[in-house]
């Protein structure tokens, strides 16, 4: 029989088996008769896509999440929310800061891999910043939720709905307990804006808030940040300014709401396919050019250390700096004066490309097994991979193999293409290098 050890492992290997572990444990929590409302029934293959959809960040569902689970079935997709939003690691250190535990030289490493950190120094200090930080901005957004909401619903209900859609929100998941995600709210500027400033800052990255905090000069900031910054910047303006135009006339979306709605709702869906997963308007009657538009949106996801998904828009960034540095004839790949490594280039480029393989793989099977638009298949499968959570409406109706490859797209795209691909490979020898040949591009 064989038997592995866990010191046998690679830091990939022990993320993916963690939540697979905090995903099996979900599954088991949300089949118990006490999670489910009365009258409703939970099959295992609902629990399973439940439990995955939560702990990846994602919010697409195949049960109404305020009709279906009783209040321990939603408190159990909450804590699974702020699981997958921590990481599976940092939720670990978590616990062994509270009962005092020292963390080996072996889960520091972990913890890197995870959070995408490129230093071994620090990084229990920065898990103590990730934890404070994500504790005291859900606080305020419950606050802050908690304001608007007393005044719809009595106070024990509206602390419950502000700390859940809190959670949700700054991890970037998208579980509602309206029932139609905000599509009450499409007016509502405070809901909008507290919402969307909930997910953009849980979308930055850890890492990224830490260091705007400490230097008040911008002109200091890291490479690192000032691309998210710069990325992040141009897809909210220009998300925001091309769905305006799209789909200013559609009636079945912005098209009879005032101007000042019509901006609101426009900038709402263009920052929430940063995988934040809620929507004020039915993303199903959307043009096909919209969705296209939302679907790119969401290829590029948040950014790395963060709680959202997607290739990161480094990744997207790294990849048009170096299209545009070969266009000028530059050898050196260059950037707000800086030099990018060549490491980094090839793990951009590793990136993209499995991750557009798993995603083109998983859309052909879907358009087998599945009776909808292609747009709306290829919809899905970029918001699951994106662990984003919209959807044309689809997800419910999905056969039992499009919920299976569905579950596996939220999967890789949690726990990130690139890790996923270590973890399976095999370590190769060092110390060899091959002679450089020419071969023909282009």
């Amino acid at each position: 029989m064989l038997i592995i050890k866990i010191s046998d492992l690679s830091p990939g290997q022990i993320l993916v088996l963690g939540y697979l572990i905090v995903i099996t444990t979900g599954t088991l929590l949300l089949l118990l008769p006490v999670a489910t409302i009365s009258g409703k029934s939970t099959t295992l293959l609902d629990a399973l896509f439940t439990a995955t959809s939560a702990t990846a960040v994602t919010g697409l569902i195949v049960v109404n999440t305020a009709e279906h689970w009783t209040r321990f079935g939603q408190t159990i997709i909450m804590l699974l929310v702020q699981i997958g939003g921590f990481g599976f690691m940092t939720s670990t250190t978590m616990l062994f800061l509270i009962f005092g535990k020292k963390m080996s030289l072996r889960e520091r490493l972990i913890i890197m891999e995870e959070l995408n950190y490129n230093k071994l120094s620090g990084v229990i200090s920065l898990t103590r910043y990730i934890i404070l930080l994500t504790f005291s901005l859900e606080l305020i957004g419950a606050i802050l939720l908690y304001q608007y909401f007393k005044n719809l619903m009595p106070a024990a209900r509206a602390w419950y709905f502000s700390i859940f859609h809190a959670i949700s929100a700054f991890n970037n998941a998208g579980f509602d307990l309206f029932g139609n995600s905000l599509r009450s709210f499409v007016s509502s500027t405070y809901i909008n804006l507290v919402i969307s400033f909930l997910f953009i800052l849980g979308g930055l990255g850890f890492i990224v808030i830490a260091e705007i905090y400490r230097k008040l000069d911008l002109k200091s900031l890291s490479l690192h940040t000032k691309l998210v910054l710069t990325i992040t910047l141009f897809i909210t303006v220009f998300g925001t300014v091309a769905i305006f135009i799209l789909e200013y006339d559609n009636p079945a979306t912005i098209g009879n709401l005032s101007l000042k709605d019509k901006l609101l709702a426009s900038f709402f869906q263009a920052v929430t396919p940063r995988t934040a997963g809620f929507n004020t308007v039915t993303i199903g009657h959307f043009k096909d050019v919209s969705l296209f538009l939302i679907i790119l949106l969401m290829f590029t996801g948040a950014s790395p250390g963060s709680t959202g998904g997607g290739v990161k828009t480094t990744t997207v960034g790294t990849l048009l700096i170096v299209v545009y540095n070969i266009a000028l004839g530059k050898e050196d790949i260059e950037v707000f004066g800086r030099r990018l490594k060549k490491k980094d280039i090839f793990k951009t480029l590793s990136v993209v490309v499995i991750s557009l393989l798993v995603i083109a793989a998983v859309t052909l099977v879907l358009t087998f097994t599945e009776q909808f638009a292609f747009i709306q298949i290829v919809f899905e499968v970029f918001s699951a991979f994106g662990t984003v959570g919209l959807s044309t409406g689809i997800t419910s109706n999905l056969t039992s193999i499009g919920r299976i490859f569905i579950i596996i797209t939220m999967f890789i795209g949690r726990v990130g293409p690139f890790t996923i691909a270590l973890a399976l490979g095999k370590r190769l020898r060092k110390g060899i290098r091959y002679p450089e040949e020419d071969i023909l591009i282009g």
